[in-house]
């Protein structure tokens, strides 16, 4: 996979994890609100969930309205959480379980803005080629979000399109 699409790496616990490395020229608690504010995350997070909670709180994960249009998936009816959150360390670390997977956002800030540096240990390994296609997709809005760009694509949409170009470069 190429820088973009993240790098693909096994875990001490033998698991396998996608890391993605963006440098942003803005301060860390800009990117902070961008990857934890609802109001950005409803434009690429796939999930609708409030982070802006203490570490060892159970989160719930739920669905978006483009995944009930697009695909027909239902919330759970009584909110049953499906994640925790590990760490919440504004704006430096955001660590959270999500179905068996563990998601990190560490920002450092830099002479130019900051490093965001994502990383997602994955429950199943086979999901690695779809999973980084999504969050390319996400990151790029995110992006788009910091550089006050509006943002005239669907995430979803790019994220098929990435997926798709990277099973014919395999071909």
């Amino acid at each position: 996979m190429d820088s973009r699409r993240g790098s693909v790496f096994e875990t001490d616990d033998g698991r396998v994890a996608l890391r993605f490395v963006r440098l942003v020229p803005h301060e860390p608690e800009t990117v902070w609100r961008a990857i934890t504010d609802p109001a950005h995350l409803r434009a690429w997070f796939p999930a609708v969930v409030e982070l802006d909670r203490p570490a060892g709180s159970s989160l719930y994960f739920g669905v978006t309205d483009e995944q009930r249009r697009r695909y027909g998936m239902a919330d759970d009816p009584d909110h049953v959480p499906n994640g925790r959150m590990l760490r919440n360390e504004p704006p430096s670390v955001l660590e959270y379980e999500w179905s068996g997977e563990i998601l990190t956002w560490e920002i450092t800030g830099t002479a130019e803005g900051s490093r965001l540096v994502f990383t997602n240990v994955l429950s199943d390994p086979s999901s690695a080629r779809p999973a980084a296609a999504g969050w390319e997709a996400g990151l790029e809005v995110v992006e788009a979000q910091l550089a006050g760009k509006p943002i005239d694509w669907n995430p979803l949409d790019r994220a098929e399109e990435l997926a798709l170009r990277t099973e014919e470069q395999d071909v």
